[in-house]
């Protein structure tokens, strides 16, 4: 059976409410905001498409203390808006049922962004990284399963410095995250 998501619709945020309450990092989120540009103009038009189509819906789970929140999320939001997609921000702490059917690796790993149709049934999900910083983890984690390991936090340590390198210096990750969702919205 395909997950439903519906009881949560009008349950979220806005994307300008969730930026409003953050308590973290609001100026580094308003600041990739601004960043975002489109560096592929077939992009902008294909998102740009979609504001004809009114079957469906985001949820994206989020926490205002997470990095990639920071990093992806503010890109997210402008995709989407030029996409006219209906968008609500739930909070990570306070919907720890839809977070529990969206693990990464076993793990609680945010921002998730989550498509549905108007009746809820969940169509994909997107998250919570850009694949190529993804991989980074997902070998870490294969590779250092005993999280008491004596060398686990600097190994760890390690990971997050090589994943921040992944990312880039600037913007370049968000035209990554366009194409894929791009790809991943084309298959609806």
């Amino acid at each position: 059976m395909k997950q439903n998501v519906a009881p949560k619709f009008g349950t979220g945020l806005t994307p300008r409410q969730f930026v409003e309450s953050m308590t973290k990092n609001q100026q580094a989120f308003e600041s990739w905001y601004e960043k975002f540009s489109w560096e592929d103009e077939g992009d902008q038009e294909y998102f740009d498409s979609l504001n004809h189509r009114d079957d469906l819906r985001v949820l994206i789970l989020a926490a205002d203390w997470c990095g990639d929140v920071v990093r992806n999320v503010p890109v997210v939001f402008r995709i989407l808006e030029t996409a006219g997609i209906k968008t609500e921000v739930l909070i990570l702490e306070e919907n720890p049922e839809v977070m529990d059917d969206f693990l990464t690796m076993g793990g609680r790993s945010v921002p998730i962004v989550i498509f549905a149709d108007t009746g809820g049934y969940v169509l994909g999900h997107w998250g919570p990284r850009p694949q190529h910083v993804q991989v980074l983890m997902n070998e870490f984690k294969k590779d250092n399963p005993d999280r008491e390991a004596s060398d686990y936090e600097s190994k760890i340590t390690e990971v997050r410095k090589a994943m921040g390198q992944a990312y880039g210096e600037g913007t370049e990750s968000h035209a990554v995250i366009a194409k894929e969702l791009r790809s991943l919205i084309s298959g609806f």
